[in-house]
This record gives structure tokens, C-alpha cells and sequence, in this order.
């Protein structure tokens, strides 16, 4: 373990290492309470928050050193790829398949909604007010791409494909939380009041009894007690394809750096180690999905690529500065700009394919809050629908990455850089 600065009250990774894990243990034991003031606390304010907030408590007011410190080096290049690998494992192709083309549809809808939201708020308050646009902004704007298509690990993977500074991030992640969670609010609101969406909507709302009798019995299918056998097959698995993709990646990295320069493959970050990390560990999980290994989902894979996932975003937030928001207010109306049009777009494609507002919202929410926040809106609508989050979330997973790379080279060019 590196030793951190010596301005740092916690002065070396492994005592931080063990305070971000204190941390997220204290967090979701409280978001786990059934009562008392923690259940209160927690239905107002989302997991995730606390996740990024306390850690960047502790490096704002000097109790570590989070730009000295080892440990984001370590899960980005170790606990990233392999939170991946074990997100797209579990995704069941011919039960996504078996959906229906409007849940598909809705999904990706969502998807589109957030690439041109994107475009469409940049060009906004290039008009409205160019500071908050100008200089780097869009290479922010790349990280908050990834999380609203996939997740944190995509997010993440963006900032070190695009180069972006901690303080910048440290402002999207901010508008990801409040944007984010305005709209997963907004949703859970339209939930209460499905019948009437779907009249608003003339959906056909019968696919729905059925996909929530499948996904119950799936659910009984495949739920088990991890045995160590399970523990360690998911551990092989996820750390096995993370050690492939970075033995992969030198040689394709050495190999696109030796093509013609005029070829210009640099412009887009082709010639990333990480990138290339991230996209061989993503496809190494999708190949997996379609073997036997899919099973060790019903032994927790992904609850274990949760796991490898809050440690990363613990070792983000101890980066971030908290008046970093401060500098740029509007960021925050650049945000509210950009999930309007996903949800103008959602809204609009369900209305042409009579699609329930299920679909719709699932579709957004897979999106926008990923597998952490999906399945809460799913299960808004019954509870055995919740894996429907989970597995719409995990295709978010896989696109998240290419998609926002997609979008970070369209911004590069709106913005002349």
C-alpha cells in the first residue's frame, strides 16, 4: 500500500482503505433498518449519496489525502473491470428477449434520450450562458453520459478514457445525485398512479400479468445459498476476465499506436489501455452470460460486483471537492435540460407504441439509476417485477461504455476541441 500525504491525519491506504470500508458498511447497515431514524433518513435521502459524500467529507476537512492516495488506481484498474465482468454475466439474453420488443424498445429509447439529451442541453446553455459550457465542461459531461446509460462503473470508466480532472468530476457527480434522483422521484410519483398513464397512454397493459408471474418463478428458480464452491467460481470468473482483458490490451494498444498517424485513432482515445480494459472485460461478460457460468447470478454475482463497485465509488468520492459544484451552478440546469429531453423522448415513443408505463419506466430508470436504483421502480409496480430493473440495468451496463464514448466524441466536436 502507497503511504499517503503527510499532511493526512489517516496517513497510509491501508488504515484508508479500512475507514471507506467502516464507511460503507455504516451506511447500508442503516439503509437496512426497518424502523427508527436511519429507516426515516434513508427514504429521504438515496445510499449512494452518503457513499460519495462522506468520503469527500473526510479528504475536504484533511483526515486523508484522497489525489495522494493509491487506492483509486487500484479499484479503477482492478475492481472496475471485474464489477463489470460480473454485471454482464448475470444478463439473460433470451429473457430479454422474451420481454417483448417494447420493453426493448423503451429501454433503448432511453438510452437515445440521454445521448441527444446530451447534445441538445450542451447546445442549450451554449446559447443561455457559454461559461458554463466552455473549456473541459464536455469531457464532464462524458462521465454523467456513462452513468445515466450504465452505471458507476462506466461513469468511471469514462473519466480516465477522457482524461477528466477530479474537480470536474467531482461537479457531475454531483448533478448526476440530485438530477438522478429528482427523476427517480418523479417516476416512483407516476408509478402510484399507473392507470392512469396507461389511459393517457392507450397501452396494452397485458404482456404485464405475464412478464410478473415469469419473473416470480424465475426468481424461485434460481435463488440459492452462495456455498464457497459458488464464492470462488465468482471470484475466478470475475478477477480470471479482468486479468485477460489488461493481457490483451498492451499488445492492441501497442499494435494501434503503430498505425499511421494520419489515421488520427488517438483523437478518440483508441489508443487507451483502459479503454480497452473495460471494453474486453464487458464483452468477456457478455460471451460468459451465454454459457453455465450465467448460473452463478442465482449465488449473488452481481450483489458481489456491488460490492467491488461502492469501493470504487468510496475511492471517487475521497477525491472530490465539495464547493467544486460552487464554481458552476448551472451545471445544474444543464442537468434538468438533459433528463427533460430523455423523458420528452420516453414519453413520446411510449405514446406511438401504446407501450404501459412500466415499460417506459423501467426503460428510463435501467438508464438513469442503473441496477441500484432500478429495481426500486420496478417493484413499485409489483415487487415480484423488480428483477425486470435488474435485468434491463445490466444491458445498460454493457451499452453504457460504448455509448457514451459514442457521445463523448460528438461532444468533443460541438465544442471544438
Amino acid at each position: 500500500m502507497n503511504e499517503v500525504s503527510g499532511t493526512a491525519l489517516i496517513g497510509s491506504d491501508a488504515a484508508v482503505l479500512g475507514l471507506l470500508a467502516a464507511i460503507l458498511g455504516f451506511v447500508f447497515w442503516g439503509a437496512a433498518r426497518e424502523q427508527g431514524i436511519w429507516k426515516k433518513f434513508y427514504a429521504v435521502v438515496p445510499a449512494l449519496l452518503p457513499c460519495y459524500l462522506l468520503p469527500a467529507i473526510a479528504n475536504s476537512t484533511g483526515l486523508i489525502d484522497g489525489a495522494g492516495s493509491g487506492l483509486y488506481p487500484m479499484a479503477r484498474d482492478y475492481l472496475l473491470p471485474a464489477s463489470l465482468v460480473l454485471f454482464c454475466v448475470s444478463m439473460d439474453v433470451r429473457g430479454i428477449v422474451r420481454l417483448g420488443p417494447k420493453a426493448l424498445i423503451m429501454f433503448l429509447t432511453g438510452t437515445a434520450g440521454v445521448m441527444l439529451g446530451a447534445l441538445v442541453s450542451f447546445s442549450v446553455m451554449g446559447v443561455l450562458h457559454p461559461e458554463t459550457v466552455a473549456g473541459e465542461t464536455w469531457r464532464g459531461m462524458t462521465t454523467l453520459t456513462g452513468s445515466w446509460i450504465g452505471g458507476g462503473a462506466n461513469q468511471a470508466a469514462m473519466k480516465e478514457v477522457f482524461e477528466v480532472d477530479a474537480t470536474l468530476f467531482g461537479q457531475f457527480a454531483a448533478v448526476d445525485v440530485i438530477v438522478g434522483y429528482v427523476w427517480m422521484a418523479a417516476l416512483l410519483f407516476m408509478a402510484s398512479r399507473a392507470d392512469w398513464w396507461d389511459r393517457w397512454l392507450k397501452a396494452d397493459t397485458s404482456a404485464i400479468d405475464a412478464l410478473r408471474k415469469r419473473m416470480a418463478s424465475y426468481q424461485e428458480q434460481h435463488a440459492r445459498i452462495a456455498s464457497l464452491t459458488d464464492l470462488m467460481l465468482i471470484f475466478a470468473v470475475a478477477i480470471g476476465a479482468t486479468g485477460l482483458a489488461h493481457q490483451l490490451a498492451e499488445p492492441l494498444v501497442a499494435w494501434i499506436r503503430s498505425l499511421p498517424a494520419e489515421w488520427r485513432l488517438q483523437d478518440y482515445s483508441l489508443d487507451s489501455r483502459f479503454f480497452w480494459i473495460v471494453v474486453i472485460a464487458t464483452a468477456a461478460g457478455v460471451l460468459l452470460s451465454l454459457t453455465r457460468a450465467r448460473q452463478l447470478e442465482g449465488a449473488g454475482a452481481s450483489k458481489i460486483g456491488t460490492v467491488f463497485l461502492y469501493v470504487l465509488i468510496a475511492t471517487i468520492g475521497m477525491q472530490m471537492d465539495l464547493k467544486a459544484l460552487a464554481d458552476k451552478p448551472l451545471l445544474l440546469l444543464l442537468g434538468l435540460i438533459w433528463i427533460l429531453v430523455h423523458a420528452g423522448l420516453l414519453l413520446l415513443v411510449a405514446r406511438l407504441i401504446r407501450a404501459p408505463l412500466f415499460f417506459m419506466a423501467v426503460g428510463s430508470q435501467a438508464n438513469i439509476g442503473a441496477a441500484a436504483s432500478a429495481p426500486v421502480v420496478a417493484g413499485a409496480f409489483h415487487p415480484a417485477l423488480a428483477p425486470v430493473g435488474v435485468l434491463l440495468a445490466v444491458l445498460g451496463y454493457v451499452l453504457g461504455t460504448y455509448c457514451a464514448y459514442l457521445t463523448g466524441v460528438m461532444l468533443q466536436g460541438l465544442a471544438g476541441a
